[in-house]
């Protein structure tokens, strides 16, 4: 029965909520998860509001609240599905709440930082082209790592120097990227090319759809994109944690202060409520005084007094 539900509930979010997959195997692994505190032989029936908060009691202690939060998301879906399915005519979450988390804001890094991470694929680099291309993607456009893999080669319009992203739900939306995304990407195409031959050399199926391809040839995964980012900030000499999600929040923060509006920023990222997209408004203290000083009538506090 947990087999077939479960597989049934991740075909659900892939096919009908177009999930990635990597969103769904996240949401599998917390069903699995409760499953196994609830033992393998749980029917429906036995998924009772005490069982639940039994679970999330039990999760207290050895997980941070933002896994508590959505490890209960995760159920909170699962139990959806079911209802709609007509296996539960009770959601057993109902009225348990969830733990209390810090206005969590994310990480950015300066305009220097940006550049000096841009910069940090050289020639000896082996995929030196691949790299700075995927980088200056990453920061002209606020993508999601796991949008730059998922694109493909038709969806990049290089006269019009614009880019058709997939995002959350499969919604799509088209963003502009500048010169330098653009130059960098035209000095890569050759580099692909000879990726898909040797590819096709070894009698290997070709890769023709992705922009981004690894050394074997084949799609560019999140996790190498992770890894080199990380490997170029710390050449770059970035003391600060850098994942590809820090460059999509730069992208934001660097927008906002440099004049543009909220709901802007917000159809770029793909936000859907606005108030995600509140969360890059925290520019920093520097940026503010700077604003203020050039706009605020008493800032210098000279001319009302010469008046």
């Amino acid at each position: 029965m947990m087999s077939r539900l479960v597989q049934q509930f991740v075909s659900w979010l892939l096919v009908e909520k177009g999930y990635s997959p990597h969103t769904a195997d996240g949401y599998q692994r917390d069903i699995v998860d409760f499953y196994q505190f609830a033992g393998e032989t749980l029917v429906p029936a036995d998924m009772t509001s005490q069982l639940v908060q039994s679970y999330v009691g039990s999760l207290y202690g050895r997980n941070a609240a933002a896994s508590v939060a959505r490890k209960l998301s995760a159920l909170r879906t699962f139990f959806r599905f079911l209802k709609r399915e007509g296996v539960l005519s009770v959601d057993p979450l109902a009225g348990v709440a969830g733990p209390k988390q810090g206005q969590h804001i994310p990480a950015f890094l300066t305009v220097d930082e940006v550049f000096a991470l841009l910069e940090a694929p050289v020639v000896s680099d082996r995929y030196w082209r691949r790299d700075r291309a995927l980088l200056e993607m990453l920061y002209a456009t606020g993508m999601r790592v796991s949008e730059l893999v998922g694109s493909n080669l038709e969806d990049l319009d290089l006269v019009a120097e614009m880019v058709r992203v997939r995002g959350k739900g499969n919604k799509e939306r088209i963003v502009p990227f500048g010169r330098a995304a653009h130059e960098a990407i035209e000095q890569y195409l050759p580099e692909r090319e000879s990726l898909i031959l040797a590819r096709a050399n070894r009698g290997k199926p070709l890769e023709r759809e992705a922009v981004f391809l690894n050394g074997q040839g084949s799609r560019l995964s999140v996790r190498s994109v992770e890894r080199s980012i990380s490997n170029y900030a710390q050449r770059a000499g970035i003391v600060v944690t850098v994942t590809p999600h820090a460059l999509r929040h730069s992208f934001a923060t660097h927008l906002l202060e440099m004049g543009a509006d909220l709901r802007t920023v917000q159809e770029l990222l793909g936000h859907v409520s606005l108030s995600t997209t509140q969360r890059y408004t925290h520019l920093n203290i520097s940026h503010l005084s700077r604003v203020y000083d050039q706009a605020h009538p008493q800032a210098k506090g000279s001319s009302r007094s010469q008046g």
